[in-house]
C-alpha cells in the first residue's frame, strides 16, 4: 500500500516528527472539542448546541476521519484500505449530521429572539461549508460502491476527492476560527485562552494539509 510503503521509505528523525504531528492532532482535536463543550454546557440553551456540535462536526469527526488515512497516526492503519475508506465515509457522516443540527440550533436560536441569520461571515461561511461538505460526502459513494463510477477513472476520483476534502476541511478550520471571534467566545475565555484556542484548528490543518499533499506527492512517485 502507498501508506506503508511511504512510512517505511522515510528517514528515522523524519517519520518521527511526522508521527508526533499525527498524534499531536489526535490530542488537538479531542482536547479542543471537549474544552467547548465544557464552555457551551450544551443543553442549556439552544444556542449552547451550536458551539458544540460545530466543533464536534469540524474539530472532530472530519480530523479524525482524515487521519484514518495516516500512515503514521491511523488507529486502524493496519486494515485494508477499502475498510478505511467505509468508516471513513461513515465518520464524514457524523460530521455533517453534527453540523447539520448545529445549524439548525443556532437558525432556531435565531429565530426565537427575532435575530436576522446569515448576516457575518461567521455565519456565511459556516452555512456554505456545511452544504459543500454534505455534497463531498454524496459524491465519495462511487469511491465506495464502485459501480455508481461508471465512465469515471477511480484513480481520478480519489484525487478529486482529496483534493476537494483538503479544501472543505480548511473551510471547517476557517469557520471555527471565525467562530473564535464571536461574543460568546471572547467573553468567554481569557485573552491567553483564546490564542491558545486559535492555534488549536491552526495547527490541525497545518498537519492535515501536509498529510494530504505528502501523500499525494507519495502517489505520484509511484506512477513516475
Amino acid at each position: 500500500m502507498v501508506h506503508s510503503r511511504e512510512a517505511e521509505s522515510e528517514p528515522g528523525l523524519y517519520g518521527l516528527t511526522r508521527t508526533a504531528s499525527s498524534l499531536l492532532t489526535h490530542f488537538i482535536c479531542f482536547s479542543f472539542t471537549l474544552f467547548v463543550a465544557f464552555l457551551s454546557k450544551p443543553g442549556t440553551s439552544w444556542f449552547s448546541w451550536h458551539p458544540f456540535l460545530m466543533t464536534l462536526a469540524f474539530s472532530f469527526f472530519m480530523t479524525e476521519a482524515i487521519l484514518l488515512f495516516s500512515p503514521h497516526a491511523s488507529p486502524i492503519r493496519k486494515l485494508p484500505h477499502k475498510t478505511k475508506g467505509c468508516v471513513h465515509w461513515v465518520l464524514q457522516c457524523l460530521c455533517v449530521s453534527c453540523a447539520v443540527l448545529g445549524l439548525a440550533a443556532i437558525s432556531y436560536n435565531k429565530h426565537l429572539n427575532g435575530k436576522p441569520h446569515f448576516t457575518s461571515w461567521h455565519g456565511l461561511l459556516g452555512l456554505f461549508t456545511v452544504c459543500v461538505a454534505a455534497a463531498q460526502s454524496l459524491a465519495a459513494l462511487p469511491l465506495i460502491y464502485h459501480s455508481l463510477a461508471k465512465g469515471w477513472s477511480l484513480a481520478k476520483l480519489k484525487r478529486y476527492h482529496a483534493a476537494s476534502g483538503l479544501i472543505t476541511y480548511l473551510l471547517g478550520s476557517c469557520s471555527l476560527l471565525l467562530g473564535l471571534f464571536s461574543a460568546w467566545f471572547t467573553a468567554s475565555v481569557r485573552e491567553y485562552t483564546w490564542y491558545l484556542s486559535a492555534l488549536c484548528p491552526t495547527l490541525s490543518a497545518l498537519i492535515i494539509m501536509n498529510q494530504v499533499s505528502s501523500a499525494y506527492i507519495a502517489k505520484k512517485r509511484q506512477q513516475s
